[in-house]
């Protein structure tokens, strides 16, 4: 999706930065649409897409050092807004003849700003307040014709504006939710110095995409896609769906590694909210089979997409085989991080190998529909809300392939399945009764099948296995901590898990962050 001309367009410069992402999330979220691009792309190139401003983003380079990215000065001289942050704040004041050096001092983390004069930018925040910063070098002189807006300890120009040429910038991180005040400062560059219309919406979204998706696939075209479970696949669908009735059909491989409820979730809720033809594949002793006497993490990971892969080609195969025209179309639910982290969305080719449904037959010619490329996660959330999914699909914890496969440390075997997904279900209750869904970004829970661990159940001694929750907190995954849980929720699951679940005695938390830790266990 490019952006329509009821809707203004923002591109951000990614020179390297951990937060390029978290920067396009956050202008949308001041509902003006955005766009990553790398900083090797031409200027004429970034003006050709008519943006109606551009932000440069904070980078891991001294603006001095050898091979740094460097800012072409035609980028000021266009009469398209700019706003710079961190490195693209050193870069911009560089380029505009301003005067950056090293200092000798370093502010990384959370530092004091003081602001010295509002201007536009920094107008209704607080004269002192505490901003992200992760740089070494300083702008120690601002540009011709810029007014200086504030100022740190170590950092003489911290901020800067010239809001008759729309140029602005700041040396610390207002994307980052460790900055006091950075979406409001963000707001104040993109509404009130830029010009930005705030008019980026859901609805627009689902409206156009809608269209689009009609305009693609045509009034004959049929479609075939690939539902897991989760809020992805399951909002491309409905919005497929939503576009051309009954010429799609669904496929759901049931692996038996789900989460209790998840499969009828799909079966049941997903059908009966979207009326989609839906062909449900029962695999589960196949997988069980593939995986018998398996104990190594990485083997059971290449089993399990393995023998997915299979299944799905068959089911594929079967429904193609049945339909009347041609099935020319695949939907997959790939998401707008996914198109950059595999390598800026130049084409189609590298998606196909990345994404949802992997290893496509060589036989099987598809055009892919990717109505989501363009989101992030929860910008997906709130489509699907809009679509009128269940909740429990739409707000449903991000979960991996393997599924259950990969949190039972141990062989998988049908009873060690039973077992967790119990324990699962309570955890996940608890959660939802305490308020606390939203809250977490994932909770997994993971049995030690192969520990076992001594107890007392019933006046009487017992040898049963612990589980471990795993409640985090993020905004990616990329970063996580380990969540804060009342101890009173912590208290209600531990005391269901082992009054209710069988063989179960042990219930432990794991308060490790990530890094070092990665959210699953496997």
């Amino acid at each position: 999706m490019t952006a329509e001309l009821d809707h203004d367009l923002v591109l951000v410069v990614d020179f390297g930065a951990q937060y390029a992402q978290l920067i396009a999330r956050r202008v949308r979220e001041a509902r003006v649409y955005s766009e990553i691009v790398p900083h090797t792309m031409s200027v004429a190139a970034m003006l050709a897409k008519r943006p109606a401003a551009i932000i440069l983003s904070g980078g891991p380079s001294s603006v001095y050092a050898e091979g740094a990215p460097n800012v072409e000065p035609a980028i000021f001289e266009a009469g398209v807004p700019v706003f710079g942050m961190c490195y693209g704040f050193q870069a911009m004041a560089r380029a505009l003849g301003g005067e950056v050096a090293r200092t000798g001092g370093s502010e990384y983390g959370r530092t004091t700003v003081q602001v010295v004069e509002p201007g536009v930018l920094l107008s209704d925040v607080p004269s002192t307040h505490n901003v992200w910063m992760s740089h070494g070098d300083s702008v120690t002189q601002a540009p011709e014709g810029f007014t200086v807006l504030a100022s740190t300890a170590q950092t003489p120009v911290a901020a800067f504006e010239h809001p008759q040429r729309r140029l602005a910038g700041v040396q610390w991180h207002p994307e980052v939710m460790h900055t006091e005040h950075g979406q409001r400062t963000l707001e104040h560059f993109l509404w009130e110095i830029a010009g930005c219309r705030p008019t980026w919406t859901m609805t627009n979204i689902v409206e156009e995409q809608i269209e689009r998706i009609r305009g693609q696939i045509g009034d004959h075209g049929r479609a075939i896609c690939g539902l897991s479970g989760g809020v992805d696949s399951a909002v491309a669908a409905a919005l497929v769906q939503a576009a051309i009735g009954d010429r799609l059909t669904c496929v759901f491989v049931d692996h038996g590694l789900l989460r209790k409820g998840e499969a009828e979730q799909v079966e049941r809720d997903f059908v009966a909210a979207t009326g989609v033809n839906l062909h449900v594949v029962d695999a589960q002793e196949r997988f069980l089979d593939a995986l018998a006497g398996v104990t190594d993490p990485e083997t059971k990971r290449k089993i399990i997409g393995r023998e997915f892969i299979r299944v799905f080609e068959a089911a594929e195969a079967d429904v193609i085989s049945h339909s009347e025209e041609k099935v020319g179309f695949l939907v997959q639910g790939t998401l707008y991080p996914d198109v950059v982290e595999s390598g800026g969305g130049e084409g189609a080719a590298n998606i196909k190998s990345h994404h949802n449904v992997g290893g496509l037959p060589d036989d099987l010619e598809f055009s892919l529909v990717e109505p989501l490329r363009t989101l992030f996660k929860d910008e997906v959330r709130h489509v699907g809300e809009q679509l009128g999914l269940p909740a429990e699909i739409v707000w449903r914890h991000p979960f991996p392939g393997p599924g259950l496969g990969i949190r039972i440390i141990g062989e998988v075997t049908r009873e060690r399945l039973d077992i967790l997904r119990e324990a699962d279900a309570i955890a996940r209750e608890e959660i939802t009764k305490a308020g606390l869904d939203r809250e977490i970004w994932q909770f997994p829970v993971v049995l030690l099948a192969d520990v076992r661990s001594v107890g007392v159940q019933g006046d009487g001694r017992t040898y049963g296995h612990p589980v471990v929750l795993r409640p985090v907190t993020s905004e990616d995954a990329m970063t996580a901590d380990w969540a804060r849980l009342p101890y009173d929720v912590l208290e209600r699951i531990s005391t269901r898990i082992t009054n209710e679940v069988r063989d179960i005695n042990r219930v432990t938390v794991d308060i490790t962050s990530k890094p070092p830790g990665t959210i699953e266990w496997e």
